[in-house]
């Protein structure tokens, strides 16, 4: 097969996933570059889509959009805005409109070696074809040469010996290469239309086991599937919120976390109760789980059961994450990892080793893989050296892969592994979807994953569509009097137009973020219409995309400047001003922006959350400076200025705060009205939301006036903009995940 090719004057080598040109090298999928060489072996030919699927994913099930990305990337790479090389063939198929050269016919007739790519990845006098360094022995041109003398090939022997010693002794210093892992098959485990979570296999590899949520809440079922029969059994009776679990070492029970509503809130709104369930009475009939240890004043995440019968969680303390280590049979707990400074952000454990890796931020802001005893003994700290792939703050979640030594991450369409070194290699996959939450079956062999869209939908509806109701209308005997099947109906058939009638931009892909443009008609939001999260403008008759954000971009906040001819986007932690013509300026920020609340551009300021050491602080950010101050030592959800400069907090109990005398003064009109979006919106010194009622509400800060304005259809996840006559919203149209199995190359 050949392996290196020119198209134009890109240089294309696929031994290294590359396509160069003036020295400048850019890694491709290696998908992407089957296309293009399948493309190069056809050149000035049209080459049909089924074509192209067959050869480059023959007996692959992929996306329809999956080979439209591929073709979006190589026309990136080569710069084709005009797409005058990759031409599309309406209802057809592609063609590669340019001349192709093979290596192996270059080197052969070609003795110009003055290229720029050519040069930079060839610079050995080995690739030059001018005249060749070996020559046959039998060459008329050598036989005046006398032979060697015997002192001569002494000493050249010994300094081969020494050479070959060395090399030996290198190769025993040097670390072992784990191998290259490389995934080549894809097949659905649960293909339902509903929405499947936090999936494991049993220790014994029979049984898949996974949470299914109900519709769009946040309750769920734990199911088991056997991998064999294909029969999927319910595990619990009811629904409740359940956290990921994890098997005892047995396989015969499990362990995770029902998160419920405290009955009397002191330092937190839910509560975290630690329960266990028998998976073999499950398999037979459902089951409640039973609790084994109720906590009421601290958060818990990420039960895991250890060889010795113990069970690892991470515990919030204060404002940083530790490892906790408690013991059922003594019903105690004690610390098994905690820092002074940095935070803790995930951790795994491995049965087969016994070993717990911890992923860690330092004080240096770098992240960290740190490999841990069972007992909390650190073995090993080494700070992640991450590829050019991988967004700069971007964390990462690793889990370890049973066979190799090394651990392994997903970043969205990108997987990689990670070597108890630091060491970062990027895994090659055939499939362009995006997937999360890998797991390695106990052989080695196999990979749960998670794959599916999030549609959600930016929606547009005048305020005098909204049903106006009254606070006192809300407590009146006429509604406690209304059916429920009444009140659903109503629900149901606002939430009908809301959907079909009010989606602005309507794509089956996620859309979000929307926000109204200062003094004009432009709606800005993000969307995957793309393939990747992306900046998009719309007045309604058509969308214009601004940005181009590489690969796996999350977007956490966008902000329209005061005049409306740019906007503040916190693309991948960082913040980016992008303006209407798409050129952008990239502000410089030492710490990772975690979300961009608000804009302040006439001050060139920003309210955002900024991870420092680990720790999340609500900062303002001079973007002049790069400096900031931070604005509240509270844990709070959200924050915005009034136009007043007044700073509104609304915290994780579900409270409204704005500044006192001596201390912030909570807004006790507000109690009880948070809650459903975690977020508000303020204009024009006026606070809105939406409550769990699915109320939309506004509050004065001048006069204390607290309005219920109307309900709102219960699909809406939460408010993100308001003007005169309009409201934003989001809607979650569905969150379809299914658990799927990818397995390795033979």
């Amino acid at each position: 097969m050949d392996t290196q090719y020119w198209v134009g004057d890109f240089f294309i080598d696929l031994t290294r996933n590359q396509i160069t040109q003036k020295k400048q090298s850019q890694t491709i999928p290696p998908k992407a570059l089957a296309v293009l060489t399948y493309l190069a072996k056809n050149a000035n030919k049209v080459v049909s889509h089924d074509e192209l699927l067959s050869a480059v994913w023959p007996n692959t099930v992929v996306t329809p959009n999956t080979l439209q990305r591929s073709i979006a990337q190589l026309r990136k790479a080569l710069g084709e805005d005009n797409q005058s090389f990759i031409k599309t063939h309406p209802k057809q198929g592609y063609s590669l409109e340019v001349e192709v050269r093979w290596q192996n016919n270059v080197n052969s007739t070609s003795t110009d070696v003055t290229s720029d790519v050519f040069t930079s990845n060839h610079n050995s006098q080995e690739d030059t074809v001018d005249e060749p360094l070996i020559k046959d022995s039998t060459d008329p041109d050598l036989a005046h040469h006398s032979a060697p003398s015997r002192v001569a090939l002494k000493l050249i022997s010994m300094v081969a010996g020494v050479i070959i010693l060395a090399i030996i002794g290198y190769q025993n210093l040097t670390p072992k290469q784990t191998p290259q892992l490389t995934f080549d098959k894809l097949r659905s485990l649960t293909a339902t239309d509903d929405k499947e979570f936090d999936a494991t296999y049993t220790p014994d590899g029979n049984y898949i086991v996974f949470h299914r949520y109900l519709d769009k809440q946040c309750v769920n079922k734990i199911w088991a599937k056997n991998i064999n029969t294909q029969k999927e059994i319910q595990l619990t009776k009811e629904w409740g919120a359940y956290g990921r679990h994890s098997f005892s070492k047995d396989g015969k029970k499990l362990v995770f976390l029902a998160t419920e509503p405290c009955n009397q809130p002191v330092t937190q709104k839910d509560c975290y109760d630690l329960v266990s369930l028998d998976f073999d009475k499950a398999l037979e009939s459902t089951q409640q789980p039973s609790v084994i240890l109720q906590c009421k004043n601290s958060i818990l995440k990420k039960p895991t059961w250890l060889n010795d019968g113990n069970i690892t969680l991470m515990q919030r303390d204060s404002n940083r994450w530790k490892l906790i280590n408690y013991s059922p049979s003594l019903n105690k707990s004690t610390d098994l990892y905690a820092t002074n400074d940095g935070n803790i952000i995930d951790y795994a454990y491995s049965v087969a080793d016994d070993l717990i890796a911890v992923a860690r931020i330092h004080k240096d802001g770098q992240q960290y893989v740190e490999l841990l005893s069972p007992d909390g003994q650190l073995l090993s700290s080494h700070p992640i050296e991450r590829p050019q792939e991988i967004a700069k703050f971007r964390l990462l979640y690793p889990n370890f892969d049973p066979l190799n030594k090394q651990l392994f991450f997903s970043t969205g369409r990108q997987l990689f592994t990670l070597s108890y070194e630091g060491k970062v290699t990027k895994i090659n996959l055939p499939f362009g979807d995006r997937m999360d939450q890998p797991e390695f079956h106990p052989n080695g062999k196999r990979l749960l994953m998670l794959k599916g869209p999030y549609d959600s939908d930016v929606v547009l509806i005048p305020l005098n569509e909204i049903a106006e109701t009254s606070p006192q209308t809300q407590n009146s005997e006429t509604q406690t009097k209304q059916s429920q099947s009444e009140q659903n109906h109503t629900k149901l058939s606002s939430s009908n137009q809301h959907h079909n009638s009010a989606s602005f931009e309507r794509t089956n892909l996620g859309e979000d973020n929307a926000v109204f443009q200062p003094r004009g008609k432009l709606i800005a939001f993000w969307s995957e219409r793309s393939g990747e999260e992306q900046l998009w403008i719309s007045d309604g008759k058509g969308p214009q995309k601004l940005t181009d954000f590489p690969m796996d971009t999350y977007i956490n906040g966008i902000a329209w400047a005061a005049d409306g001819k740019s906007l503040l986007v916190n693309a991948n932690n960082e913040l980016t001003q992008v303006f209407l013509d798409s050129t952008q300026k990239t502000i410089p920020i030492e710490h990772p922006a975690i979300r961009l609340y608000q804009w302040d551009s006439k001050n060139n300021s920003a309210l955002i959350a900024l991870r420092i050491e680990g720790i999340i602080k609500i900062v303002e950010f001079d973007l002049n400076k790069s400096g900031f101050r931070e604005v509240s030592d509270k844990f709070v959800l959200w924050t915005l200025k009034s136009e007043d400069g007044r700073l509104i907090l609304y915290d994780h109990m579900g409270q409204f705060w704005q500044p006192g005398a001596v201390e912030p003064q909570q807004i006790k009109a507000l109690n009880k009205q948070g809650g459903k979006s975690k977020s508000f919106v303020i204009k024009n010194n006026i606070i809105y939301d939406i409550n769990d009622d699915n109320q939309l509400w506004s509050y004065d800060l001048n006069n204390d006036d607290f309005k219920i304005l109307g309900e709102i259809s219960d699909d809406v996840d939460y408010l993100t903009d308001i003007n005169q006559t309009q409201l934003l919203m989001t809607i979650q149209v569905s969150a379809k995940k299914e658990v799927v199995e990818l397995s390795l190359s033979e």
